[in-house]
C-alpha cells in the first residue's frame, strides 16, 4: 500500500529554460505516494525533506545517474555522508515505488559517493549523551505544571532508555503500575514496525528523582485518565487534548539545558536514550541487561521469554539510580 506524502508548499522551479522549469513543477506533485506505509513516520519526513531538497535544487524524477552525481558532489563538503547516502535512498524510492528504473545504484553514482567518502571522510555528527548527573541537573528545581510534565518525560525517557518518538507515543493504557514499580508497554517503535511490542520495566527507587513516581505525581496533577502522556500546555496553563510531538522531546530538552548551564547544541531527542546507555555501562551493568532495557537486538528476542518480575530483579536502574 503506497502512502500519499503531500509537500508543504510547491517547490519553486530554479533557472533554467521553460520546459525544465515545468518539468519541475510536475515532479512537485509526483513526489506523492512515493513512499511506502511500511516506513517510520520520522523516516518518512526525512524522505519527504530529501526528495524536497533535491528537486528544489533542480532534480528531476525520473532522474539521470549523472544529475545525481553532480547533486551529491556539490553538497559533500555541507551534508554529512550519512545524510548524502539518505539522500540518495530517498530518490531510489521515488523511482522504485513509481515503477521507473533507478539510475542510484549505477557505477557513476556508487563511484562518486565513494569518493566523496575517502576524499572528506566527514564523521557523522553524533550528540551528546545526557548521563544521570548531568539530567538531574536538568529537572533540579522545576517548577509549576510544565515542570512536573517535562521532570516526568525527562526521567522516564532516561530510566526506560526510550527514543522520543516511543516517549511521546505513550498513553495511559500502557503504563501499569505494579508493587515493583511501572510496566510499560511499547507497541510500536523504529525496529518493530509491525508492532509486535515491549515491555520495560522502570523501578521505584530511593531519592528525589525516582522516575516512576515522577510519572505517578505528572498523571495525578494534570488528572489524564486516558490517552496520550504527555501534552502541550497552553499559555494559559491549560492541558490540550493532543500529544507532544518527538520534536518537541528535543527542544524541551535543549532548552532545559541551557537553563541548567548546559550547552543546548551539544543534546538531542537522542540524548536521553544514550545517556542511560553509558551511565548504566559505567555503573558496571551487564551489556545484556542494558540492551533488554533499549531494545537493543541481539536480546530483544529473550522479551517473550522473561515475566514482568524478572524485568524488575536485574534492571538497570537499580545500579543507576
Amino acid at each position: 500500500m503506497k502512502i500519499s506524502l503531500s509537500l508543504d508548499k510547491p517547490i519553486s522551479p530554479g533557472s533554467g529554460n521553460k520546459a525544465k522549469q515545468q518539468l519541475k513543477n510536475n515532479n512537485a506533485n509526483a513526489v506523492q505516494g512515493y513512499i511506502s506505509a511500511s516506513l517510520a513516520d520520522n523516516t518518512l519526513r526525512a524522505y519527504r525533506a530529501d526528495l524536497k531538497h533535491f528537486l528544489a535544487w533542480g532534480g528531476t524524477i525520473p532522474a539521470t545517474e549523472q544529475m545525481i552525481a553532480e547533486y551529491v558532489a556539490e553538497h559533500a563538503t555541507s551534508l554529512s555522508n550519512a545524510t548524502l547516502k539518505r539522500r540518495v535512498v530517498a530518490i531510489n524510492r521515488a523511482h522504485v515505488n513509481q515503477g521507473l528504473p533507478s539510475p542510484t545504484g549505477t557505477e557513476l553514482v556508487k563511484a562518486t559517493l565513494q569518493g566523496i567518502r575517502r576524499k572528506l571522510g566527514k564523521r557523522q555528527h553524533q550528540v551528546a549523551a545526557l548521563q544521570k548527573n548531568e539530567l538531574i541537573q536538568l529537572v533540579k528545581g522545576m517548577k509549576g505544571l510544565r515542570g512536573i510534565r517535562d521532570i516526568a518525560m525527562l526521567l522516564i525517557g532516561f530510566a526506560a532508555a526510550l527514543r522520543r518518538s516511543e516517549l511521546v507515543a505513550l498513553n495511559v493504557e500502557d503504563v501499569d503500575f505494579v508493587t515493583d514499580g511501572a510496566l510499560i508497554q511499547i507497541r510500536r517503535s523504529k525496529t518493530d514496525q509491525e508492532g509486535k511490542g515491549r515491555t520495560i520495566a522502570v523501578p521505584f527507587v530511593h531519592g528525589p528523582y525516582c522516575p516512576a513516581r515522577s510519572l505517578q505525581a505528572w498523571l495525578k496533577v494534570s488528572g489524564i485518565k486516558a490517552g496520550p502522556i504527555f501534552r502541550r500546555i497552553g499559555r494559559f496553563g491549560d492541558i490540550q487534548q493532543d500529544r507532544l510531538t518527538d520534536q518537541s522531546v528535543a527542544l524541551i530538552i535543549k532548552k532545559r539545558a541551557e537553563a541548567a548551564g548546559l550547552n543546548p547544541g551539544l543534546y538531542s531527542g537522542h540524548s536521553l536514550r544514550a545517556g542511560f546507555a553509558t551511565t548504566a555501562a559505567e555503573a558496571g551493568v551487564n551489556p545484556a541487561s542494558i540492551r533488554i532495557q533499549t531494545g537493543h537486538q541481539p536480546d530483544t528476542t529473550l522479551q517473550r521469554y522473561i515475566r514482568p518480575s524478572q524485568l524488575f530483579a536485574d534492571n538497570p536502574n537499580r545500579k543507576v539510580w
